[in-house]
């Protein structure tokens, strides 16, 4: 006989557990995500985010958000980036680099070859003190409680929480670039959205001052 009570009880208590950790993030925003904002758009290169598994799947939707709202980016998989694409790495890019645990052994290679090529790193992950937080040259530690995730194993409200980061820095940007909508449906003219006929209101605009990765390690050496 199905436990229909007992069954709609604990999904109730995943969405509340998962809904927790997101709404933490916006305790949890300090300098970090200010200076990511900055370096994000006084990048002249390109702007990559990467990761494996599950963070592999967060960073490729906040590849394509931040590309929607003005900030071109592209999803770099780690795995391929050391089989030849790493490559496509320059001076002066951004590569955002996404770990809930950051110990991941592709993962710090990716950010120690990237920083070989000239670019700059970004780590986002739940975890400081780690080989990730320690090679990147600007960490940003989103903590969530353990509960958050399934046994405390299975990434489910930590990729939540960072894609809420994701989401906070594409739509900042958005309003400093002062990104027209006209330009969104213009890229954006399939599905739902290309139908439409009336756009948004125009954005409000914000003030920030832009950051490249060579000003920012000057200040930091």
């Amino acid at each position: 006989m199905t436990d229909a009570e007992g069954i709609l009880a604990a999904a109730k208590e995943r969405i509340a557990a998962e809904s927790a950790g997101v709404s933490a993030v916006a305790d949890e925003l300090d300098e970090t995500f200010l200076t990511a904002a900055r370096l994000l758009y006084g990048c002249r290169g390109k702007v990559f985010v990467s990761g494996s598994g599950t963070s592999g799947t967060v960073a490729r939707r906040m590849a394509h958000l931040l590309a929607v709202s003005g900030t071109p980016a592209i999803f770099l998989p780690a795995m391929d980036a050391l089989h030849g694409t790493l490559g496509v790495v320059t001076e002066g890019d951004i590569v955002i680099v996404i770990s809930k645990g950051g110990g991941s052994t592709e993962i710090n290679d990716l950010v120690t070859r990237s920083q070989d090529r000239g670019a700059g790193v970004i780590a986002l992950t739940c975890t400081s003190g780690t080989p990730l937080t320690g090679n990147a040259d600007l960490a940003v530690v989103v903590g969530t409680a353990p509960e958050a995730d399934l046994g405390g194993m299975i990434a489910m409200g930590s990729t939540l929480a960072h894609g809420v980061w994701g989401d906070a820095l594409a739509s900042v940007l958005m309003k400093v670039r002062g990104y027209e909508w006209a330009k969104v449906h213009h890229t954006h003219p399939g599905g739902a959205v290309g139908a439409q006929t009336t756009l948004p209101k125009p954005v409000d605009r914000l003030e920030l001052d832009p950051l490249s990765i060579d000003e920012y390690r000057a200040a930091k050496a």
